[in-house]
């Protein structure tokens, strides 16, 4: 028994996670009769969405990133059409396994910043559901192995099934909102990482001297933040960290710069505490300690960042400036750079 006709999924992806949860939502779907449309939001205008059909359940799926949903779901929702349907919100987050315990990410602000969006055009929220999948960002933490990916997919894999039967049968479950007091804690964290995080980790990427320019990484990018730079691939401030292009290369050559990001901070804070900046700060400014200064401080830091990521990028032509780049990079080594696929989805 089913309450609706019909399930539209708009769905963000980046190694395939969220992707998963569509399907296996799909799958329930189609065990119901129910007529099922996938949208993959990286591959379509996303401006020019026409409204939800009456009686058509619509569900968001997108994977958590500086805990709150990615700018391109963002945008994407507050573009979305108005309406008067029911919404399911879910999201992908880092999940990681201690023996057989699943240790949950965080949320942060996403279910009630994006439930805010869509209650003001008009809609429902029927749920908030997080799904903890392996998580993909080999930037900041070691990769998982097979066993840990192949465990955590199995779990959650029933846990949406579950999940998917009661809503569309009518039911709603917002466990999202357990996690309130936790949410609420790094919801700065959240703000930072919109307003300025993002832009330092899409100038992390480099393509070593193993990039054969076969162009995947930029065909592939969902928002096309790759483009061709001195021959090589070249990542602007438009990227989401999504990791796609890390994952899917096939020569492995793209890796995260740690080594260059730690000579740049150093670099950032000898000039950052220099006499020419603390005068300009004082003169024109006097306001380093207030929002205004954060601002401008940070525009200041991008910048700088920016120059620094085409001066690498320029400079890794030699040999010994990216042999330098590549082995101070954690992901080159084994024990941290396992690439991360989402297992493919075997249905029912």
């Amino acid at each position: 028994m089913t309450a609706y006709q019909k399930l539209v999924v708009y769905y963000f992806s980046g190694t395939g996670n969220s992707e998963n949860v569509a399907k296996w939502m799909a799958d329930i779907a189609i065990e119901k009769g129910m007529e099922v449309s996938l949208i993959n939001i990286g591959k379509i205008a996303r401006r020019e969405i026409e409204p939800p059909e009456l009686e058509t359940l619509v569900a968001f799926v997108s994977p958590i990133h500086g805990f709150n949903y990615p700018p391109v779901m963002l945008n994407f929702l507050f573009h979305f059409p108005k309406g008067h349907n029911k919404v399911l919100l879910l999201n992908t987050r880092a999940g990681m396994l201690i023996g057989k315990w699943i240790t949950p990410g965080l949320t942060g602000i996403a279910f009630y910043f994006s439930a805010l969006i869509l209650k003001l055009k008009g809609y429902s929220i029927q749920s908030m559901f997080p799904v903890d999948l392996p998580s993909n960002w080999i930037s900041v933490h070691p990769g998982l192995n097979e066993r840990t990916v192949k465990y955590l997919h199995e779990r959650n894999q029933e846990k949406v099934y579950r999940f998917a039967r009661n809503v569309l049968s009518g039911g709603s479950d917002y466990r999202g909102l357990y996690e309130i007091i936790q949410d609420t804690l790094v919801a700065p964290i959240s703000l930072g990482y919109y307003f300025m995080g993002r832009f330092l980790f899409a100038k992390t990427y480099y393509a070593s001297a193993d990039c054969d320019n076969c162009n995947l990484c930029i065909k592939a990018c969902p928002v096309k933040a790759i483009k061709k730079v001195d021959n090589r691939p070249f990542w602007t401030f438009n990227c989401e960290s999504c990791m796609r292009c890390m994952s899917n290369c096939p020569k492995r050559a793209i890796e995260t710069g740690h080594g260059f990001i730690l000579m740049f901070s150093l670099l950032f804070s000898l000039l950052l505490s220099g006499l020419f900046y603390t005068y300009f700060a004082e003169l024109f400014f006097d306001i380093e300690r207030t929002f205004t200064g954060f601002v401008l401080n940070s525009a200041f830091f991008l910048g700088i960042l920016a120059v620094w990521y085409r001066i690498m990028h320029f400079a890794m032509r030699f040999k010994f400036v990216e042999r330098i780049i590549v082995y101070t990079s954690l992901t080159k080594y084994k024990f941290w750079g396992r690439r991360y696929k989402a297992l493919k989805n075997t249905g029912k």
